[in-house]
């Protein structure tokens, strides 16, 4: 059992907000969980992970069953010979391999994705898909990225996939934005549309919905992240030329108006149009809001770290539905991207950079927030508890990014709430 340990406070380099650091026991999912919403975004892509039976079991549990389509995610599932040395894995690995492409004659991509065993037998996958792709050169491009619960939490397989891509796509040095993470397809089509009527492009999307069809990327190209967990690949695109925008994440109204300004501003578009172009589903979204904010207003929360939302979730709480923030918990916390989220964070907010799990639960058993934002292996104790909790994993599922899913966002708070209010005898 690790020792107690007391919390450090730390400059974090934006404004005088102090950060606080925790080290100790931690509880999250691994980066596998990644694999369940890329594979649905990459249309041409299948994701091979290279681990154990429970590397299976959690991705069939994550991802549900799928009845009307068949998955492009499978498990080549390491035996005790494999564990043990005394079989070839990179024979089994390439027949495996072998199946997968003559069972997918459309397949462009194919990801071989380490886990925990993997990684203890310390088998070389990145050597391995090297030698794949020039097997199969000119038919599946493969590549290698870790999703070990060892080297990754929750959502940092995403980041560490579009990491593996970046090297693979061309180059371009003319102006474009480059919106970086994962979006729904209705989503990314919703910013399309607003990006068009700013006058904003060319726009092109990583993850793109084809990975055969990569964007290209140059030193003409400013980054827009769409997710707070892809800090990895930000730095990969910059060194390769690219120029990051400083903007929250695009959470609720507020969120959605900075993060479009940051790259009109970039394409020398006045914040007057941008008000213009945004003033209708602006206002759709702000009347939809409503009646969830007062179910919202006044509510404490408190943010368990997980997914890497939690700041901008928090922000959006505070500001778009009046919540009071007991604390926001990060697993990790990138300074730099995080900045304009920390600066509309109010003050009296504490923020937690990692975990120490026992101290935290304590924490939260003490205040006992109305909602608790948490990962899937802590909700039930603190149900038992008699505290209301969120799964984190079901913010990342689904659509939320943009002013048509600010209501949608704001509801998935105010349900257990809601219902909690229903059952009270």
């Amino acid at each position: 059992m690790s020792a107690v340990q007391p919390l450090n406070d730390l400059r974090c380099g934006v404004g005088e907000r102090p950060i606080q650091r925790e080290r100790g026991p931690r509880e999250m999912f691994c980066g596998l969980t990644g694999i369940v919403w890329l594979h649905r975004k990459l249309q041409d892509a299948f994701f091979l992970v290279v681990g154990s039976r429970t590397c299976a079991h959690l991705l069939q549990s994550a991802a549900g069953v799928m009845i009307f389509g068949e998955p492009r995610f499978a498990t080549a599932i390491l035996q005790e010979r494999d564990l043990a040395g005394l079989a070839d894995c990179n024979t089994e690995l390439d027949r495996v391999v072998a199946q997968v492409v003559a069972r997918r004659p459309n397949l462009k991509t194919l990801f071989l994705v380490g886990s925990c065993p993997s990684e203890v037998i310390k088998l070389d996958l990145a050597t391995a898909a090297q030698r794949l792709s020039r097997e199969y050169a000119g038919k599946v491009r493969v590549l290698s990225y870790s999703g070990s619960g060892i080297e990754t939490s929750f959502t940092q397989g995403e980041d560490n996939c579009l990491v593996s891509l970046v090297p693979e796509m061309p180059r371009d040095d003319a102006p474009r934005l480059l919106v970086v993470g994962t979006l729904a397809d209705i989503v990314e089509d919703q910013f399309v549309r607003l990006f068009d009527e700013l006058g904003i492009g060319p726009v092109s999307f990583l993850p793109s919905r084809r990975a055969g069809a990569l964007p290209p990327v140059g030193k003409g190209t400013r980054l827009l992240l769409a997710q707070p967990f892809v800090n990895n690949t930000a730095r990969a695109l910059m060194a390769r030329g690219a120029t990051p925008l400083t903007a929250p994440m695009p959470l609720g109204v507020e969120g959605t108006l900075a993060w479009l300004g940051a790259a009109a501003a970039a394409w020398g578009v006045s914040p007057a149009r941008v008000e213009a172009v945004a003033a209708a589903p602006a206002r759709r979204a702000r009347q939809a809001l409503t009646p969830l904010r007062e179910a919202l207003a006044g509510k404490r929360i408190s943010f368990l770290p997980d997914s890497q939302l939690e700041i901008p979730l928090a922000r959006f709480l505070a500001s778009e539905c009046g919540m009071d923030v007991v604390e926001v918990a990060v697993p990790h916390l990138d300074r730099q991207f995080m900045a304009a989220e920390l600066e509309r964070l109010p003050a009296a907010v504490p923020v937690v950079e990692g975990q120490h799990v026992e101290l935290q639960l304590e924490r939260v058993r003490a205040a006992r927030p109305d909602l608790t934002v948490c990962g899937l292996g802590l909700a039930n104790p603190l149900e038992a508890d008699g505290l209301r909790t969120k799964w984190s994993i079901e913010l990342v599922f689904s659509p939320v990014q943009g002013f048509e899913q600010a209501a949608d966002l704001a509801e998935l708070f105010a349900r257990p709430l809601l219902r909690a209010a229903r059952l009270e005898v």
